[in-house]
């Protein structure tokens, strides 16, 4: 994969980023109860090649945060916690096959690789709803989610967003994009 050597911080870059993660973490402590911040600091700094992936969900307006602790593999979920959708990864096709097919006015990118390049994965449709168990979401814009091989096979991929007090999951042709579709991401560290 290109750049794949370049996938590190430096130790400012490091710092600087520990400490945007820390102050949203202890602001937003409903997120993650029972969690406590210096456990998942030193999970991370075991763990670098994970930092670098949460500056790109940083760096393209994610705004990542803890939402759980999963038990059985001892990891922490990182996920999209911004508001909207990101604003760094809107107006993508669901995945390279629904670019490709787009004759003319493609967009730049797609959701599955960018996530893929960013080491991350969108949200299954169980974690987008554990999401919006914790706040209000996508009020304004859909990000797409996880999709079944079966619903893709038949060109169709899935998206997601909170409207009339409500979590709607939608489908869409993969090919298709929009400025208020994004993607959100999550990261197990």
């Amino acid at each position: 994969m290109p750049g794949q050597s370049k996938k590190k911080l430096s130790a400012t870059e490091q710092d600087e980023l520990l400490q945007v993660l820390q102050l949203r973490f202890q602001k937003n402590s409903k997120r993650h109860q029972g969690i406590e911040w210096k456990e998942v600091e030193k999970k991370l700094l075991t763990k670098k090649e994970k930092l670098w992936s949460l500056n790109q969900m940083e760096a393209t307006g994610g705004e990542p945060d803890v939402i759980s602790y999963d038990k059985k593999t001892g990891e922490y979920l990182f996920v999209d916690c911004s508001a909207e959708s990101p604003s760094g990864r809107r107006s993508v096709c669901f995945d390279k096959e629904g670019w490709e097919s787009r004759k003319e006015h493609r967009p730049a990118n797609n959701a599955i690789d960018m996530a893929s390049e960013m080491g991350i994965e969108l949200l299954t449709e169980e974690q987008y709803r554990q999401l919006q168990q914790l706040g209000h979401f996508d009020a304004k814009t859909s990000s797409w989610i996880q999709t079944s091989g079966s619903i893709r096979k038949l060109g169709g991929a899935l998206f997601a967003d909170y409207r009339y007090g409500t979590v709607f999951v939608y489908h869409n042709g993969a090919q298709s994009y929009y400025g208020s579709r994004g993607f959100r991401g999550c990261l197990r560290v």
